[in-house]
């Protein structure tokens, strides 16, 4: 582990030099490249020096106990060397998480997809439900979400509805809640006040840039036509909705949220390109032993993976084994407590899977 963490000091020590070159600070890609790749390690290399100054101070502490004879001033050497002592399992521990490999999707923005599945309204009520909780937390976190697609359901919620969180880290938060999540309550609509259970299905996908994926302009066909509301009525004469079909795989994309055509082919294109991403993501995670994978990282949205109980106001994630008697604070976006035991968890895992390969 010390080997790692010192190559990494010295590639942070090599990454300074290069920011001060000028043929690098003349070149914005590069400056941006090392400029990432320096803050990507920053808090390791800070952990790891702060480490070895512990581990200093220790050894001089050390020393000088050998040698001192006054009994206050070794009585005072002892407590400092307990407290410094103390530190040294800490770090340890968060050198090992800090050297668990990165998803390298954590810092973007998420494009989210909630759809009403079993249920009927209901579903599609807790859809909107589910968006709501969605966008208070990202507010919280200081985050802008843009709405790209919606299909409003009559009775309430949506049938589909997809946006963009736009913020430093989003998805690295947001990742955890793909799948299936099933709520149980007393739907409105029910005269006898039985509780009905029904579920609505959330995807997370990692904005990806169009050139950060291989995508050909011939492999996309684009078809035009004139937007539609609620019940079939127009909403505009002109061909402003845009549908893009990627022939290889098969995806296919709709919009017309936008009155201009533009403006629905850019929506378009940055699902598209994120929805192609994540197959062929899916594709390769499906090469990998299943034992290999962590118990929140799978991304099958077939999963049932939460269940919110109104009556209980109970909330549990079933990947985790974890159980929330705060199912009105929850739903108003306060995921925080489950989303920090999901990393845990996922940290836990990759760093046994980490401990195994050493």
């Amino acid at each position: 582990m010390f080997d790692r963490l010192q190559a990494v000091e010295d590639r942070y020590e090599r990454l300074n030099e290069l920011l001060s070159d000028p043929d690098v600070v003349s070149d914005s890609n590069k400056l941006r490249e090392y400029s990432k790749e320096q803050s990507d390690i920053q808090e390791m290399v800070d952990v790891y020096r702060e480490y070895k100054s512990v581990k200093e101070q220790l050894a001089d502490t050390r020393e000088l106990m050998e040698i001192e004879k006054d009994a206050d001033m070794l009585e005072m050497m002892k407590e400092e060397f307990n407290d410094l002592n103390k530190q040294v399992p800490e770090l340890e521990d968060r050198l090992r998480i800090l050297l668990i490999p990165k998803d390298p999707n954590d810092s973007k923005n998420v494009i989210m997809e909630i759809r009403g599945a079993a249920g009927g309204d209901e579903a599609n009520i807790f859809a909107g439900d589910l968006f709501r909780m969605y966008t208070r937390y990202a507010e919280t976190q200081g985050w802008k979400v843009d709405v790209m697609e919606a299909t409003p359901n009559p009775a309430g919620g949506y049938k589909e509805v997809i946006f963009m969180i736009n913020g430093q880290g989003a998805y690295s938060k947001f990742k955890y809640e793909n799948g299936a999540h099933r709520v149980q309550r007393v739907p409105a609509t029910e005269s006898q006040g039985r509780i009905h259970t029904s579920t609505a299905t959330v995807a997370c996908l990692p904005e990806v840039h169009v050139e950060d994926v291989e995508i050909h302009e011939k492999d996309i066909r684009v078809d035009t036509f004139a937007s539609s509301g609620a019940g079939g009525q127009s909403v505009n004469t002109t061909m402003s909705a845009v549908r893009m079909t990627h022939l290889p795989t098969g995806v296919v994309v709709s919009m017309q949220d936008e009155r201009s055509q533009i403006k629905n082919r850019e929506k378009a294109m940055k699902i598209l390109v994120a929805r192609v991403a994540d197959l062929h993501r899916q594709e390769a995670q499906a090469e990998i032993d299943a034992t290999r994978k962590t118990a929140v990282g799978t991304g099958d949205r077939s999963e049932r993976i939460r269940t919110y109980n109104y009556p209980q106001n109970r909330v549990t994630d079933h990947r985790i084994g974890l159980t929330i008697q705060k199912l009105d604070q929850i739903v108003e976006g306060k995921l925080d407590e489950i989303i920090d035991a999901l990393i845990l968890d996922e940290q836990a895992t990759r760093l046994s899977n980490l401990n195994e390969d050493a």
